[in-house]
């Protein structure tokens, strides 16, 4: 396995250049190093020998279970974990696991999360996707403290905070999710103001998947052929711990990444699960796959060898109306996808190799591989027809908003801002009335993969084109590229009070680059 080397020019400096020459946004490639349209961040090198790819099986996330119907508890600690095959390294995760333990809710039925946090920092659980009262969205100053800690918060990326906005819960919180909601293959993570990007980094992360009888009831693949695959990158220091490039590694008083990962981190190790480069042994049959980018920074267009395709069977919130077939697939941090593979056309023996066609190098291009290896009955099909959605009717909305994702200069230096304004939290820049929709519209100049937390909506159009191909269903994170408008309906339902929308690139959440909107 190489080790890549670091671009000499950055990023930053690039859009320097392009600025003045009209390549900026152009997406312009030299050999294998991207520039820059599709390239979201610097890539850390690890120091430590990496594994050959395809040699170290797929782990799966195992379900949480639960101490009493309709209630769970996770605690966040730290634990010694394999995952460069010969080191160890220190996580903090959910059980100690990284991923954490899958929850497994049904639609309809109320569940309760208590979370314990044993960390040296304060967390907030936030879960992406859910349809939550405001109290148990995770919002970045409800914090919970280890018992016996203490925490007094610092003035932060973007000023000093107004010491009422903050909570502090003592040793842990419970978190109500009604789960009032479609199936769906969601997530969780952690959401702290300014530390949420070396958090999630260091492993605070799960799925969430919901199920319920109208998913159930469709012939797509089940059990152990219904399979989440958390993807995401990152780097590794020669004792196998993980590289970041924090300005405190002890994440406690001084946030932020140092000046040349602002824009982004990405790592050099791509992994599935948890795993470096995996390999899953598949049998002639389907495979639901349920696609996360977990990733800070990386985006991936995720392609598949031997000519097999995805089907798309379902976007952020659950099924699509109808399958869309797909030859690769452009995912964002934080956004998912549930696809069909088809591998009963591949005798036993065949090697099938997901890749990731913006990779910069041979590491960040290899993503996982199946290999078929028994022929098996398979009576799972993809129906033509899979849910009715709402139509996406841009005459349904009562207002059009604009938020325009932008590097802005501030007295305290760079920030990601929205409408040129850093986050301010308690300060709500938008406020929709409960069970109406609007039409909101997002440019940028940069890629910001744009999430909306209870409220979900469909992609109305880019530019003055219609939505893509994989803009399809029901969505709660968008990716908007550079010098893009993009629109979508956005329905306000669930619960009054407050709430928020960011971007999804977490160096540039941590950055300033959210916004509070309360539902009235």
């Amino acid at each position: 396995m190489t080790t890549p080397s670091r671009r000499v020019l950055t990023r930053r400096a690039f859009l320097g250049v392009a600025a003045g020459t009209g390549l900026a946004g152009a997406g312009w490639a030299i050999g294998a190093t991207l520039l820059p349209a599709e390239a979201t961040g610097e890539t850390l090198t690890s120091a430590v020998r990496l594994p050959r790819p395809f040699t170290v099986p797929l782990p799966i996330p195992p379900a949480a279970r639960p101490v009493e119907p309709g209630r769970y508890e996770l605690t966040q600690r730290a634990a010694r974990v394999e995952i460069i095959p010969g080191t160890t390294t220190e996580v903090w995760g959910f059980d100690g696991a990284f991923p954490g333990p899958t929850l497994e809710l049904r639609r309809g039925s109320r569940t309760t999360v208590r979370v314990r946090n044993e960390l040296p920092v304060p967390t907030s659980t936030h879960l992406h996707g859910g349809v939550t009262p405001a109290d148990s969205d995770g919002y970045p100053t409800d914090l919970v403290v280890a018992e016996g800690r203490t925490f007094r918060p610092s003035g932060g990326m973007h000023g000093h905070h107004d010491p009422s906005v903050w909570t502090f819960h003592s040793g842990a919180k419970d978190y109500v999710y009604p789960v009032e909601q479609r199936a769906a293959t969601l997530w969780y993570h952690d959401h702290r103001m300014d530390f949420t990007a070396p958090q999630v980094w260091r492993g605070l992360a799960g799925f969430a998947i919901v199920r319920d009888d109208e998913d159930d009831a469709l012939p797509l693949p089940k059990g152990e052929r219904d399979i989440p695959l958390f993807i995401c990158d990152r780097a590794f220091e020669e004792d196998g711990s993980f590289r970041y490039p924090s300005l405190d590694p002890t994440l406690l008083v001084r946030p932020g990444v140092e000046d040349a990962y602002m824009e982004g981190v990405q790592g050099d190790v791509i992994l599935v699960n948890g795993a470096p480069w995996p390999v899953l042994e598949v049998g002639t049959a389907r495979y639901r796959l349920r696609l996360l980018n977990g990733s800070n920074a990386r985006r991936y267009r995720l392609e598949l060898t031997g000519g097999a395709r995805f089907v798309q069977v379902g976007s952020d919130q659950g099924l699509l109306a109808a399958p869309v077939e797909h030859s690769s697939l452009t995912i964002v941090p934080g956004e998912r996808f549930d696809v069909v593979v088809d591998f009963s056309g591949y005798p036993p023996g065949t090697e099938i190799t997901m890749v990731n066609a913006l990779g910069e190098s041979p590491n960040t291009r290899a993503v996982m591989r199946f290999r078929v290896t028994s022929r098996v009955r398979d009576d799972s099909r993809v129906p033509p027809r899979l849910a009715e959605l709402p139509p996406a009717d841009r005459a349904a909305a009562v207002t059009v908003r604009t938020f325009d994702f932008r590097r802005t200069r501030h007295d305290s230096g760079d920030m990601w801002t929205i409408n040129g304004e850093p986050y301010e939290p308690g300060r709500p820049i938008a406020e929709p009335r409960l069970g109406t929709a609007e039409v909101w519209r997002f440019t940028s100049d940069f890629h910001h993969p744009v999430h909306l937390h209870l409220a979900h909506f469909q992609v109305l159009g880019r530019g003055t084109r219609g939505p893509e191909a994989t803009d399809a269903g029901l969505k709660d994170t968008v990716d908007v590229r550079p010098y893009e408008i993009v629109d979508v309906l956005v329905r306000f339902d669930g619960y009054r009070g407050r709430y928020m929308f960011h971007c999804h690139n977490l160096e540039h959440e941590d950055m300033a680059m959210m916004a509070d909107f309360r539902i009235v």
